[in-house]
């Protein structure tokens, strides 16, 4: 009688059923939290009279904590567990978010959304950690591109809230909503238990969470810097095209849009369906080709945006661009946690992925100084570019090589 291992059933089973909605629930709260700021931010500079340089600042030193608890929550989550670290990092950033009707200054915003960071921060390793080790390898890509679609129902709720609550009870009223994640907590905590990988793990004694294993030696420093320096462009690139199109729309086109749920609702329906393609083409194809070709049709479709002479032309160019920009997401968790062993996993998810953010989020201000000194083309070269230097990356990194044969 043929038997098989749990992972590799040909349908999922309950268990992975539970990993996927929790861990998915747990991406999407925290995304929701982090883009309730860009829906409220006007409210705050007004609220508080401070300056838009001020009011910056806040998804700066949000940023710097999902860098913090990053680094913490990953070694905690290799140490002691992803089940129960999963659970703290949602609990923290859920009291954090609460704390924000409370907050009666600039400075205590600044305070609760950098612990609202470190909480956000230190969920990716812990989720993705614990997805790796549920399924297998060859279904890891449709796994973890699930959980980042996760994501995006996250933005979209954000918006659907932030449009309704605003109006009618104010923006601290919007952050209340935030505390419901830490029902989520329940559910993980009665449902899940940790991957048989972390036990097995954790009863050899070996070097878990040891974050000097990120640098081993040169090859593995270079798989840490290349993977680091991918996802930097891959956050790059998102911002670039959420936080600049409606004004480039409004600059070629002498369009506004930014408050079109349709375009909010279109754009990050192109990016799920990107992931969704993505993930499937990674466990079909194999890691380097799904990302060759991401990556060049990155590239190219950017140029979609100069090329539109109308609002639907320019809609449609979004959803084409979305689609492969952030189509790529979600296979940066499924590979990280293939090229680094069970003791540093989370370690690894979390560095890797909170560096590519902290840096990454940085080409806002890129692109902002280049649309006010040069033509909208120079910024879609800029854009190409850097899809072009992380493809040059991708290659070098000899580790996905050795992935493909295994």
């Amino acid at each position: 009688m043929e038997t098989h291992h749990p992972l590799n059933l040909p349908h999922p089973s309950l268990y992975q059923k539970k990993v996927l909605i929790s861990t998915s629930a747990g991406i999407g709260l925290e995304n929701m939290d982090i883009m309730f700021l860009s829906f409220s931010l006007s409210s705050i500079i007004t609220h508080f009279g401070v300056s838009s340089t001020a009011a910056g600042f806040i998804s700066t030193i949000t940023n710097l904590g999902m860098l913090v608890g990053g680094i913490i929550f990953g070694i905690l989550a290799d140490k002691y567990g992803r089940v129960k670290i999963f659970s703290y990092t949602v609990i923290i950033f859920s009291i954090a978010s609460l704390l924000m009707f409370f907050a009666n200054s600039i400075y205590l915003i600044y305070l609760f959304r950098f612990i609202a960071g470190i909480g956000a921060g230190g969920e990716y390793g812990a989720c993705m950690s614990l997805v790796s080790e549920t399924f297998p390898a060859k279904k890891l890509g449709k796994a973890t591109s699930t959980i980042a679609i996760g994501g995006q129902v996250g933005a979209a709720m954000a918006a659907i809230l932030a449009a309704l609550i605003i109006p009618i009870m104010g923006w601290q009223m919007l952050y209340v909503i935030g505390v419901l994640p830490v029902i989520l907590v329940l559910f993980i905590r009665r449902g899940l238990k940790e991957p048989e990988a972390f036990q097995t793990s954790s009863k050899e004694k070996k070097r878990s969470g040891d974050f000097s294993l990120l640098f081993k030696d040169m090859k593995t420093a270079w798989q840490t810097i290349g993977l680091s320096l991918m996802v930097m462009v891959q956050i790059a690139g998102y911002f670039g095209l959420m936080n600049w199109l409606p004004s480039i729309m409004q600059k070629q086109l002498g369009l506004s849009v930014s408050g079109s749920s349709m375009w909010m609702i279109c754009t990050i329906l192109g990016m799920s369906f990107g992931m969704l393609t993505f993930g499937n083409v990674m466990d079909k194809f194999g890691i380097r080709i799904s990302f060759v070709i991401f990556l060049i049709c990155s590239a190219l479709s950017v140029f979609l945006i100069v090329l539109a002479k109308g609002e639907w032309s320019l809609l449609v160019s979004t959803v084409i661009v979305g689609y492969f920009i952030n189509g790529m997401y979600g296979g940066y968790g499924a590979i990280i946690s293939r090229l680094y062993p069970t003791e540093i996993r989370a370690t690894a998810n979390n560095f890797i992925m909170n560096i590519g953010r902290a840096v990454g989020g940085f080409s806002s201000i890129i692109i902002g100084f280049l649309m006010d000194n040069y033509s909208l083309m120079v910024v879609v070269i800029f854009l190409s570019i850097i899809y072009v230097f992380s493809l040059c990356v991708m290659l070098s990194i000899s580790g996905l090589r050795k992935l493909e044969k295994a």
